[in-house]
């Protein structure tokens, strides 16, 4: 799963996250219907947004959920999963867009793909991809041509790109794609007074996609001589985060146009976790949980200072009356027992506990796992968040006023 929009569970509430999860599991599961399970692997974060919006724009019906069946991915769990037409358009624009991404890696050989036999056999996957996506597309009443018209269009801008290009038209072609598809979205739900608002929400989304990508992969691009459309135009990662910051307050001002039925988790995705990717991608997020885990504060607040539990004082617990004398241990040396931490499990006994832990959605799920092998405590996918606002308001219940943040809405 990929996408620049991954929200973190400590933030969006039983609530939300249910109809996240509805969404995410609503895509993977129209992608397996209408073309097998292999499509099931292009599912992403960022196409179960046309989902999203195509639901936050439409009446309340009853057939927007279906019950699934048990999936390994839910811990072998039946859940609500979202359907229709929305899901629909979200996998034949992923279906589209993954087709094109292979077929860049081909064209640039990335990895294995440099080999012939892998590369003609990604191009076949593509190809099929590609008319699968334009099937679906056809039957939702949308015309995927669009996208694999900016795509093509995306290579020979590319090509032609170089120092002092503005790094606007190297993202054109991205924000045209983009905006035919959330546009599309007010057409499936009925509203078409809110086609213009959201194709310029889409634009900007585009835009803003494209360049966390270029900011996230400019260090390893580099390393291996991949073309970068910030290395490549000679763009400072200042002008790239002016322009971000731009999008990302236009794509705010124009959700203000959108008429919403139920707007919530879109105005959460789009408002503010697209900020929080932002700023991660630029290195200027923090964790209000991690701060947590790492000592900031205890349990009954910060340490106080000269007490008996504060290492940092040479008091002793009894206050110079030790029992023991000395420094306090019976056996000398430090007065430290750490607990022996646990044993490192053996290949195979790993591999046992890595399908265990996947078999059970811990990966990502669960806020903490023990490693299959390791053995050592590790975060969720789900679980790792940057999180440092709306944690006590639910998220701003009333998405027209959220005094939590910036955002304005």
């Amino acid at each position: 799963m990929f996408g620049i929009v991954r929200p973190c569970s400590h933030r969006l509430g039983e609530g939300l996250k249910t109809q996240w999860m509805a969404h995410l599991c609503g895509l993977c599961l129209a992608l397996r219907g209408d073309h097998g399970q292999f499509a099931r692997v292009v599912t992403n974060y960022d196409g179960l947004l046309i989902s999203v919006l195509t639901e936050a724009q439409a009446e309340r019906t009853t057939g927007r959920r279906r019950t699934a069946g048990p999936c390994p991915l839910r811990g072998m769990r039946t859940a609500s999963v979202a359907q229709g037409e929305g899901a629909r358009l979200a996998a034949a624009v992923s279906l589209v867009l993954a087709s094109a991404k292979v077929r860049d890696h081909v064209a640039d050989k990335d990895g294995l793909l440099a080999r012939r036999p892998v590369a003609l056999a990604a191009r076949r996957v593509a190809a099929s991809w590609g008319r699968a996506g334009a099937r679906t597309g056809s039957d939702v009443g949308f015309d995927t041509a669009v996208l694999v018209d900016a795509v093509d269009r995306q290579v020979g801008i590319e090509a032609l790109a170089g120092p002092g290009t503005p790094l606007l038209t190297v993202t054109e072609p991205t924000e045209t794609a983009t905006a035919a598809a959330f546009a599309h979205t007010a057409v499936l739900a009925g509203r078409p007074g809110n086609a213009e608002p959201l194709a310029e929400a889409g634009r900007l989304f585009g835009r803003l996609a494209h360049l966390l990508d270029a900011v996230e992969d400019r260090e390893t691009d580099a390393a291996s001589g991949a073309w970068n459309p910030l290395t490549a135009t000679g763009t400072p990662l200042v002008e790239a985060r002016r322009l971000a910051a731009d999008a990302l307050h236009g794509i705010r001002l124009a959700l203000r146009e959108v008429e919403f039925t139920d707007g919530k988790l879109a105005h959460l995705l789009l408002a503010h976790e697209l900020g929080r990717s932002v700023d991660r991608a630029f290195g200027a997020s923090g964790c209000g949980h991690q701060a947590h885990a790492d000592g900031a504060r205890g349990a009954f607040g910060p340490p106080q200072h000269g007490g008996p539990y504060n290492p940092q004082s040479p008091q002793s617990p009894y206050d110079g009356q030790n029992p023991y004398g000395g420094d306090g241990n019976p056996f000398g040396g430090a007065p430290s027992f750490p607990p022996p931490g646990p044993g490192r499990r053996g290949f195979w006994a790993g591999c046992a506990a890595a399908i265990g832990v996947c078999c059970t959605c811990k990966v990502c799920c669960a806020d903490e796992f023990e490693g299959p092998w390791s053995r050592k405590r590790r975060e969720g996918c789900l679980g790792n968040c940057d999180c440092n606002c709306c944690e006590a308001c639910e998220i701003c219940e009333c998405c027209e006023c959220c005094s939590c943040c910036d955002c304005g809405l």
